[in-house]
């Protein structure tokens, strides 16, 4: 017999019986845990306890954890150092950090995290956690918070509310939404290089009222309108370098200095929206390093940002809707009640 053909008849067979063994294997169940008894092991001189083994059962699950946690602390150096020491065995780091900004962003409409708080203050959250199957916590939602500002004289809280006519969002506790006319800082990542009052100019080398609040920022750092309003001055303006001045509803006026350059299609009489971007942190005019010189102007008159730019809050919950939002305020303040305060430890932040 040819070699070749000796090597055709051998391949086909080899299939022909695969095949079978394919067709004729019966099909394996779903896998089930089965107990067994413990292995003992008898030693002659021992006594049989010693031993003893009892077995080890892993259950492993493709389905999401969730659970409800409440974290509260005191902040002695800055909301991320407080989180990250009092909520240390709730969450990973990164869920910390994600946590903290993630309050910037509930409360940006009535607080400004770069200077509003202060060493002594507290706050108190409580959140959905997720734990993932591939071993990943991440924090789900905010389902409230409270931050208890100038020394516990003054007290914010978000409450996590599901309306029938819009997506979820966060009301005080009075039941009026925490959206306002005004944010209350004008760039998202900040941190307060100067405060409204009396400082040392750092080019001028002489004392003059710093009427406004810089934000020290990275260079080309976005710059936000606060609120609705038009443009009625931008460009080079002097000692500002380059400015816009955004006139709003009520007649008060927002300047933004030292930026870099301007968000594209800004131009004097554009009408700009809350939160729109304007231009870029830089350090144009009389500036030693990047950084957003933003002020207040009512009536002709600059402001101090912090008092100028407070609202007593945005809509009310609907009528209809009173006793649903009731029971679920009673339900986040009590989660919160119950979560216990921690100070931190102090860092070098």
């Amino acid at each position: 017999m040819r070699p070749a053909l000796a090597r055709a008849l051998s391949y086909t067979t080899v299939a022909s019986l695969a095949g079978l063994a394919i067709w004729f294997t019966p099909q394996l169940g779903p896998v089930r845990a089965i107990p067994f008894a413990p292995v003992v092991v008898v030693h002659p001189e021992l006594p049989q306890t010693d031993y003893v083994s009892s077995p080890m059962l892993v259950f492993a699950s493709t389905v999401p954890v969730i659970d409800t946690v409440a974290v509260a602390g005191v902040i002695q150096s800055s909301l991320f150092a407080a989180l990250d020491n009092t909520a240390r065995d709730e969450l990973p780091r990164s869920a910390r950090h994600n946590l903290a900004y993630s309050l910037a962003d509930i409360f940006e409409y009535k607080v400004d995290m770069s200077r509003d708080i202060d060493e002594g203050d507290r706050f108190h959250v409580l959140v959905e956690r997720l734990s993932q199957p591939n071993g990943r916590i991440i924090v789900s939602k905010i389902l409230g918070a409270r931050l208890g500002l100038d020394g516990g004289q003054t007290t914010v809280e978000a409450i996590r509310f599901n309306s029938t006519n819009s997506s979820a969002q966060y009301f005080d506790a009075q039941g009026k939404s925490l959206r306002a006319a005004f944010l209350r800082a004008p760039v998202n990542f900040r941190r307060i290089s100067s405060v409204f009052g009396m400082r040392y100019h750092p080019v001028l080398g002489n004392w003059r009222n710093h009427k406004g609040t810089d934000y020290a920022a990275a260079m080309g750092t976005p710059v936000r309108s606060v609120g609705d309003g038009v443009i009625i001055s931008i460009g080079w303006h002097g000692g500002y370098g380059n400015a816009i001045d955004v006139r709003h509803n009520n007649g008060m006026v927002t300047r933004y200095g030292h930026m870099r350059n301007f968000a594209q299609g800004m131009r004097y009489g554009k009408r700009v929206d809350m939160g729109t971007t304007i231009g870029y942190v830089g350090m144009t005019g009389l500036a030693t390093g990047p950084h957003l010189h933003f002020e207040v102007i009512v009536g002709g008159v600059q402001h101090d940002p912090r008092t100028a730019l407070r609202s007593a809050g945005g809509d009310p919950i609907s009528y209809s809707e009173k006793s649903l939002f009731d029971k679920t305020r009673a339900m986040t303040l009590n989660g919160l009640a119950a979560a216990k305060v921690a100070t931190t430890v102090r860092d070098n932040e």
